[in-house]
């Protein structure tokens, strides 16, 4: 690619962002879609970042698998499928403007959402979280997933309804997205936009994203569960108010 030399030290420093999201602080990875959407043409971004993810995935899979909860993750995906056809119908029928804030309209219904049930007693609302909680959030990540890759947001405000420590969080996370990203391959593939050129930056950028994924878990044990679930809203926050605004 015809890139200046400016231009590749942001792609490095996202892709080390990709990386330490996953297994650090979830949610910092707006920052690195922000950089591969402005310095990258929009759609051969979005073939660039999937594989990118995958192989963040892999790394978070692996540090924090011990930690996981699978019946979470076997509650949204069938949903999660649901959304990741009714994305891959709608891609051909939206804009970036009209998707971005389909997805900001989401993200903020459901950060309200959270942050009305974080007001009344935490156990009885984790212990009392009404049933449709799941599928909803399930399909909403894999319609966000599926159209702008902006389901992080989403999968965070799930989690943390659902009490768990950040180990568990960023275990269980990892696994979902893990198979989703997998799953979205053939999806984006038909698409065409993971082709030849597009994998030739990836494997070009992963090296970096090696490198913020093994950053992550020493930094996530220095972080208070308080201070990780605050830093986790905010950053959710943040990705609304910019698919809303900007």
């Amino acid at each position: 690619m015809n890139l200046e030399t400016w231009q590749w030290g942001l792609l490095y420093f996202a892709a080390v962002i990709s990386g330490f999201s996953k297994t650090g602080i979830p949610g910092i990875s707006i920052l690195s879609v922000g950089i591969y959407a402005n310095v990258l043409p929009a759609r051969m971004a979005t073939g660039v970042v999937l594989p990118m993810l995958i192989f963040a995935d892999i790394f978070a899979f692996l540090v924090y698998r011990k930690h996981l909860e699978w019946r979470r993750v076997g509650r949204l995906l069938p949903w999660a499928l649901g959304g990741l056809v009714l994305g891959w119908l709608a891609l051909g029928r939206v804009d970036d403007r009209q998707t971005a804030r389909l997805v900001g309209v989401i993200i903020a219904a459901m950060l309200g959402l959270h942050l009305w049930r974080r007001r009344k007693n935490a156990d009885e609302a984790a212990a009392h979280a009404p049933a449709w909680l799941g599928p909803v959030m399930g399909l909403f990540a894999g319609i966000t997933t599926m159209v702008a890759n902006a389901a992080g947001p989403v999968m965070s405000l799930y989690l943390l309804a659902m009490r768990l420590n950040k180990l568990e969080f960023l275990g269980t996370g990892a696994a979902f997205f893990l198979l989703i990203n997998w799953i979205k391959v053939p999806f984006i593939a038909q698409l065409g936009l993971i082709n030849a050129s597009s994998l030739t930056l990836n494997l070009t950028l992963l090296p970096a994203v090696a490198v913020g994924a093994l950053f992550g878990r020493p930094v996530v044990e220095r972080v208070n569960q308080k201070v990780f679930e605050n830093t986790a809203l905010a950053l959710t926050c943040i990705a609304a108010v910019k698919l809303l605004f900007f």
